[in-house]
């Protein structure tokens, strides 16, 4: 639940926003469990003022488990980032889960949040993965072999709290990964920002497929401003990627 108490902007559709490819929320309100309702609602605004109500979209939720990140993890922030993420997903899949994605010196992925499992799944899950370093360009390009065949479009909400482990791998591998039909949500938590915000006006891609959303503290940012941050692009890049080729 949001510290803030939020208002109720007025909806605008996004310039170019693409057709839509379903009608309303994937998953109706009455088989989302209470405690992920609201979350549902305030995503869906979201998605409203960006015209991209009824777009379908698979989510995958990739978290930063490298050493610096144990605050985040012990503090509840990062179940908090699962909920917000599944409740969003309600909005765009109809299947009720997103692929839980952790990187740190390797992948790790054996579990998914979903609304029968997500009370607590992350600090059920991480416990079992060994802190590492932060190798984005590995947990980047499994994604995209994870997303591959896969008939809709992807929107990956990518967390992390650092720098990765080599810039250039990290550029090469967004790079690449601009030719498949994923959009890739950096969202950037604690101070150190700086690569991400070069990241997202990387040059060289095939269209733009990342946006960055910096959370300092992720506490201290409403659900609304969250959700915002997470779609403020994705319209954008829908829209160019068909144009593209990329996603049909």
């Amino acid at each position: 639940m949001s510290l803030f108490r939020r208002s109720t902007p007025t909806p605008a559709p996004a310039a170019s926003a693409p057709v839509p490819t379903g009608q309303g929320p994937a998953i109706s309100l009455d088989k989302v469990p209470a405690s992920l309702v609201n979350l549902a609602k305030v995503a869906a605004v979201s998605l409203e003022k960006k015209g991209l109500t009824g777009q379908r979209a698979a989510v995958y939720l990739v978290m930063d488990h490298s050493g610096s990140m144990t605050p985040f993890y012990a503090d509840g922030s990062m179940q908090h980032l699962a909920d917000q993420g599944l409740a969003l997903s309600t909005n765009l899949d109809d299947d009720g889960r997103v692929p839980l994605i952790f990187f740190g010196s390797r992948v790790d992925h054996d579990r998914s949040v979903t609304l029968d499992n997500f009370q607590g799944v992350i600090h059920s899950t991480h416990r079992s993965v060994p802190w590492g370093s932060t190798d984005y360009a590995q947990a980047i390009d499994y994604v995209v072999n994870l997303h591959e065949g896969t008939p809709i479009p992807g929107l990956v909400i990518f967390q992390t709290d650092g720098d990765p482990d080599s810039e250039r791998a990290a550029e090469d591998a967004l790079r690449r990964a601009s030719k498949a039909p994923l959009f890739f949500a950096f969202v950037g938590f604690g101070r150190r920002v700086n690569f991400l915000k070069r990241l997202d006006k990387l040059r060289g891609r095939a269209v733009d497929n990342a946006s960055f959303f910096h959370a300092d503290d992720p506490f201290m940012v409403s659900d609304e401003a969250l959700y915002d941050g997470l779609t403020h692009e994705y319209g954008s890049w829908l829209t160019a990627a068909r144009a593209a080729g990329i996603v049909l």
